[in-house]
């Protein structure tokens, strides 16, 4: 955790923050914070800055039929800073399996990407939409511990689309217009697909991840169709989450 990420609940007056919790843990046994210790902090969607370690309180609650104990942090915040920016990248990621896409998502906030569609395809099981993995919470908590690795605060969003037919000849091209649109596929194609990272470190750029088997021949048709190209990345065979740091590293 390089950031300790907050949101509005976290607030007890406008400049101080109490913690509990996974964030508090790391704060007292990974940190070893002490009173007056500055640490980076960040506001969910909001700016960075400072926070500096105010008190550390333990409250005891007696009442039947056990005694509690809650222990908090307080941190003196001052938001002043702007997150880095974004990358440059739309990603649309065949539904992968629960493991996979928990480290996907991961990677996706960490590196900077702010816009995820998880699509339908042919050889995606029909079992995996029913994922607790696709609930909003479980989303979130991979993309908040990709923003803290990678000290960034805005969060990424996320979108279902189950039906792949309709999401490409309807929507797709609408979200490909002013960029260059790719699909990770081991087809051969014309020069030019694999990109210079100092001559397009400026693009904008839509990257189609397809599923575990590969996409279909009628689903490249369609993407092609839609205004993608397919980008060969050699005679390998990789997984799934190989596939986003290797083609951010290409383009950016």
């Amino acid at each position: 955790m390089n950031l300790i990420l907050l949101s509005d609940a976290d607030f007890i007056s406008p400049t101080r923050v109490r913690l509990s919790g996974r964030r508090f843990k790391h704060i007292q046994e990974i940190l070893k914070a002490q009173e007056g210790q500055h640490l980076t902090v960040g506001k969910i969607n909001g700016l960075m800055g400072q926070g500096t370690v105010v008190s550390e309180e333990t409250e005891q609650n007696l009442s039947f039929p056990r005694k509690r104990e809650s222990t908090y942090i307080e941190l003196e915040v001052k938001l002043d800073q702007k997150p880095p920016q974004a990358l440059h990248l739309t990603l649309i990621l065949a539904l992968p399996r629960p493991p996979m896409l928990k480290r996907i998502l991961f990677s996706a906030a960490m590196l900077g990407i702010k816009k995820i569609i998880i699509l339908n395809f042919n050889r995606v099981e029909k079992s995996l939409w029913n994922s607790s993995v696709l609930k909003i919470a479980a989303m979130e908590e991979q993309l908040i511990l990709g923003l803290e690795q990678a000290k960034d605060t805005v969060m990424p969003e996320v979108l279902l689309k189950k039906r792949f037919k309709p999401f490409v000849q309807d929507e797709l091209p609408g979200l490909i217009k002013g960029k260059t649109a790719l699909v990770a596929h081991p087809e051969k194609v014309v020069t030019g697909t694999t990109f210079s990272i100092k001559s397009r470190a400026c693009h904008d750029f839509l990257l189609v991840i397809g599923p575990e088997g590969g996409i279909l021949d009628f689903e490249i048709s369609l993407l092609k169709e839609a205004g993608c190209q397919t980008l060969d990345l050699g005679p390998r065979i990789l997984r799934t989450d190989s596939v986003l740091p290797l083609v951010v590293g290409r383009l950016f």
